[in-house]
């Protein structure tokens, strides 16, 4: 796995911990990066940094674009990767899209569900199409 897929897979940990937790993922992140073990990537507090800023956009764009789901009844990692899969692609201009989509779809395929890769990676291809018009 690259340094930014253990990245990305430190930051879906850190936002799938905050939520089970009912806490700030900025307070999750202060604790791990304090603690330094394992040491926090500069690019995991960029994704989890993003994602509590723009989460109210994120989850207000996965809840109008998953057809047929609410967020709610979505397993937790689906929509932690979903939140971090769509901050990094409309936020962040200097990642490559395809491989964006492409490591959380690994993600989904290691952590969650059968159905999860192709679901994550619908929403995050949707999303990419429309990128122009989602981050008004």
């Amino acid at each position: 796995m690259s340094a930014r897929g253990k990245a990305r897979r430190r930051a879906l940990d850190i936002l799938f911990e905050a939520e089970l937790r009912g806490e700030d993922p900025l307070k999750i992140l202060a604790e791990r990066v304090e603690r330094q073990e394992p040491p926090v990537n500069e690019y995991t507090s960029t994704i989890v940094e993003g994602v509590a800023r723009h989460h109210a956009r994120i989850d207000e764009l996965i809840t109008t674009y998953a057809e047929g789901w609410t967020l709610d009844r979505m397993p937790a990692v689906d929509r932690n990767l979903l939140r971090g899969g769509t901050y990094e692609l409309l936020w962040m201009p200097g990642v490559p899209e395809g491989v964006v989509i492409s490591e959380w779809v690994h993600l989904a395929g290691e952590l969650s569900t059968d159905e999860s890769p192709q679901f994550v990676n619908g929403l995050l291809a949707r999303f990419k199409q429309l990128k122009p018009s989602l981050t008004l």
